[in-house]
């Protein structure tokens, strides 16, 4: 049963250990509507552990997940995600198309064929991210960026109200990372929650409406003035990391 609740993920108490190596401990966060949340934090902070327990990819030691009510294992339908490029088999042969069309699998009977509707809202999705003239061309034949948004256009094509995106920022040119950032504020306004594992502290304040900052533990959440202070990121970044204190201080933080 559906909670009516705010709140459409809520993590209570999350610990995961990957061979008795904790990944994550004792994380407690409840995630609004309507929101585009950046999970920032070192290379192994545990901030794609985090997604892959939100999306029930991984079971948890201890603690709860539940989407929109439902503990994550079973809210599989309800959550879209976006990988990693590095996890994808750029040479299937498979084109730009039946990519986007992959969203709809979960509403296609397996006996049956794609609908014209299930393919309407495939070509209506890469219209949404500007890769619906690239609809022939075969996956591996596009650039990095045009290849995430692709995929992006899957995980829209599902049809979920909560999507989560793995790094989609890494190893594109600052203008792809632009047109990036407009279908994910695009998205935001059509009432989706989307939750993006992001590594550069540098646009975090500009890109997100909140800020999700982990090491293994939480070490806060929420607006970005209130996360990006240098007192915090020096316990997590263990004062190695240069501080972009201008980009705090236009978000007003006290650096």
């Amino acid at each position: 049963m559906t909670m009516n609740s705010a709140f459409v993920i809520e993590v209570q108490h999350l610990t995961v250990s990957y061979n008795a190596r904790p990944a994550l401990l004792d994380v407690s966060v409840n995630i609004e509507k309507d929101q585009l949340v950046g999970v920032i934090g070192p290379n192994g902070a545990g901030k794609s552990t985090f997604i892959k327990a939100v999306l029930g990819f991984v079971k948890p030691d201890l603690g709860t997940v539940r989407i929109q009510g439902v503990p994550a294992q079973q809210a599989k339908g309800q959550v879209a995600y976006v990988p990693q490029r590095g996890a994808v088999d750029w040479d299937f042969p498979i084109t730009v198309k039946e990519v986007a069309l992959m969203g709809r699998y979960q509403q296609i009977p397996w006996y049956t064929s794609p609908s014209k509707s299930d393919w309407a809202t495939a070509m209506e999705a890469l219209e949404m991210v500007r890769m619906e003239e690239f609809a022939d061309r075969q996956i591996g034949e596009l650039s990095g960026g045009q290849q995430q948004r692709v995929f992006m256009a899957r995980a829209l094509a599902q049809g979920s109200d909560i999507l989560l995106l793995d790094e989609p920022f890494a190893g594109v040119d600052a203008a792809t990372e632009r047109a990036i950032l407009d279908v994910l504020e695009r998205a935001k306004r059509s009432g989706k929650t989307l939750v993006v594992v992001h590594h550069d502290l540098a646009t975090a304040a500009e890109y997100f409406d909140k800020l999700l900052l982990i090491k293994q533990r939480l070490y806060a959440y929420g607006d970005p003035a209130a996360v990006l202070r240098e007192d915090l990121l020096s316990q997590v970044y263990e004062g190695r990391l240069r501080i972009f204190k201008e980009v705090i201080k236009k978000e007003g933080a006290h650096v």
